[in-house]
């Protein structure tokens, strides 16, 4: 794929997180395709990694994630993304979240990804689910 289709795509991708359509993340997944975050146990195929867009944006249901830069490494590309929502799914309290990241695709050779793994600071995350970023 080349670097304009690419950045396509991932414009696509953080538009899918923004759709409150689970299915419409897994698309960008080859079938057999996975996800893991922050190291943890991979989501393989595409109902379990729709599982985990699920997650997300049930506990962010204004949830907007956005596409900051790719960047090309050896054998992955860094998609850069910062998700922006307000934590008011079921026992939320409803605190905003502002946290970036990124994901590491192997893409196939049908242009899905094949394997994503996300990385991103958990302890932000946590403690702005707790106190919020407007503290």
């Amino acid at each position: 794929m080349s670097n304009p289709e690419l950045e396509k795509f991932a414009e696509r991708y953080a538009k899918a997180w923004c759709s409150r359509n689970p299915e419409s993340v897994a698309a960008f997944f080859a079938e057999n395709g996975s996800i893991s975050i922050n190291n943890g146990p991979p989501a393989v195929g595409r109902a379990a990694i729709a599982k985990e867009a699920e997650a997300f944006m049930t506990t962010f249901p204004d949830m907007v994630v956005t596409f900051d830069k790719l960047e090309p490494r050896a054998d992955t590309t860094a998609f850069h993304w910062t998700l922006s929502g307000t934590n008011t799914g079921p026992g939320g309290i409803g605190n905003r979240v502002r946290i970036s990241g990124y994901e590491l695709w192997k893409i196939d050779n049908d242009g899905l990804i094949a394997e994503s793994k996300g990385h991103f600071d958990s302890a932000a995350y946590e403690r702005q689910l707790k106190e919020g970023i407007d503290r």
